[in-house]
């Protein structure tokens, strides 16, 4: 097929799969007043392609497969991933500070899983990375949409999978047979599943051998029989119906799913992983090694949305030249590249997977990155909730602004710095609003949760680093040890 048009992708989600919104059925998901949004925004990856004003930022050209999503091009040194680093940023800068997940997080997983399924296969004698192969073929060809499944929903946290009183709080194989397997289960929080065209399943944990079980990965498309997803309200995305300056909420929206596993069968042939346990705390680590460089890749965007919008307001409030908003909005620039650093970092150290010759993000970097994008989200909302003033929230409805008889009196009152424009003002404290009330829930959750919490940051970065230099230098410094670092 090669590269879609944005209207092919569209037409692609139409299969009868089984999505719910609110308590009822959805019939179709690009015609759904709510989940549309998702949908459109998705669409845009399709359409920066085929555009020629980026169509150059989007698409490369395989020695294989021709024209195809850059998104699918396997990172093979520094040079790759610093063009990865690019294509995330500059695109989640079109997308108006959005992230579009619905080929990187798709990606990712599969650059870990051709990195695991080889090593799987040197153990155990499987044909995994076989199945790899040819499913990443049949993505690259037909320009496929992605979603990853990874998150259990885990029941008593403090139990082991095999542990739980109900066996299916995790994803576990319940039945084989010679033509694949029937999986049971739910995958909690999964982005744009409902309008994906593939979800991949990977695992969320280290697997012990009573937990063989619950040691799976493989594809499904979303339409497939016993597989049902349950989305979250996109509450932004209603809010912005009746607001006409809520403009993130109306067009640049995903949506997060409960995705239940009803005793789906999955085909051999879809199978990454089944019940060699060894393999699922490696796999369940690579992939967000990929995927936290992503993660700090479109967030250093967010971080520069945060800082142009803390800057405007800044100047059209007339305070721009204050000491406490300089340190505000240098904080933010702190925040934003740090981020981007650790990417480029990341990057320019990666690690190469001898079996495979697939470049992998520096773990230290891109969890460095990760951990201060998580922790310090908060603190840049606080610097530009700071620069706003309580305008962010009082600002009148924007239909008060189309109202003859009120308008004039907002637009005396409500200006700011002498020569500067009372709407542009208040469209910017609009965004603002958006950003901290009905997008707010949404942002908070992912700046510090989504692609692993602070504590798997944590626990990554103690587990990876070299300590050995560092102890060197440590004993040569005291004099215990005559050996220069």
């Amino acid at each position: 097929m090669g590269l879609r048009s944005s209207q092919e992708y569209i037409n692609s989600l139409r299969d009868c799969r089984e999505v719910y919104y609110r308590g009822k059925r959805v019939d179709d998901v690009t015609k759904h007043d709510i989940l549309k949004s998702a949908v459109n925004h998705a669409s845009l990856i399709y359409k920066w392609q085929q555009d020629e004003k980026t169509r150059e930022l989007t698409v490369y050209k395989d020695d294989v497969y021709g024209y195809s999503s850059k998104f699918y091009k396997i990172p093979r040194n520094g040079n790759d991933l610093i063009e990865r680093f690019n294509l995330i940023y500059e695109t989640s800068k079109l997308g108006r500070g959005s992230f579009d997940v619905i080929k990187a997080i798709g990606s990712d997983a599969l650059f870990a899983l051709m990195i695991v399924a080889k090593k799987t296969d040197s153990y155990f004698k499987t044909h995994y990375y076989e199945n790899v192969m040819k499913f990443y073929e049949y993505v690259i060809k037909n320009d496929l949409g992605l979603a990853v499944a990874q998150t259990d929903v885990k029941g008593d946290r403090d139990l082991r999978p095999f542990e739980q009183e109900d066996k299916d709080l995790y994803l576990r194989i319940v039945d084989k047979n010679k033509d694949g397997i029937i999986v049971r289960g739910a995958k909690a929080q999964i982005t744009q599943a409902p309008v994906a065209n593939e979800i991949i399943v990977l695992p969320t944990r280290n697997m012990g051998e009573k937990d063989k079980d619950y040691a799976v990965s493989f594809s499904i498309p979303p339409n497939t029989k016993g597989l049902k997803m349950i989305s979250k309200p996109l509450k932004a995305s209603e809010t912005a119906l009746n607001d006409p300056w809520f403009v993130l909420g109306k067009e640049n929206m995903e949506t997060q799913s409960l995705v239940i596993f009803d005793d789906v069968f999955v085909p051999w042939d879809r199978v990454f992983l089944a019940g060699e346990y060894q393999l699922a705390g490696p796999l369940a680590v690579m992939f967000p090694t990929f995927h936290r460089f992503t993660a700090i890749s479109y967030r250093a965007v967010i971080a520069d949305l945060l800082i142009g919008l803390g800057k405007l307001l800044a100047e059209l409030n007339g305070i721009d030249d204050k000491s406490h908003v300089r340190r505000d909005i240098v904080d933010m620039i702190k925040y934003k590249e740090i981020l981007r650093e650790s990417a480029l970092a990341a990057s320019l150290y990666a690690e190469l997977d001898e079996d495979t010759k697939i470049a992998i993000p520096n773990r230290i970097f891109t969890n460095v990155g990760k951990l201060v994008s998580n922790e310090s989200y908060l603190n840049v909302v606080k610097d530009l909730v700071e620069i706003a003033g309580g305008l962010a929230d009082t600002l009148p409805a924007t239909q008060d602004f189309y109202n003859e008889e009120e308008v004039k009196y907002l637009k005396k009152y409500l200006v700011g710095k002498k020569g500067t424009d009372p709407l542009t003002r208040a469209k910017l404290l609009s965004l603002t609003r958006e950003i901290l009330s009905s997008l707010g829930a949404f942002f908070t959750t992912i700046m510090i949760h989504a692609e692993g919490s602070i504590e798997a940051s944590v626990i990554e970065l103690y587990r990876s680093y070299n300590y050995e230099e560092s102890k060197k230098l440590a004993y040569y410094a005291s004099g215990i040890s005559d050996e220069m670092p």
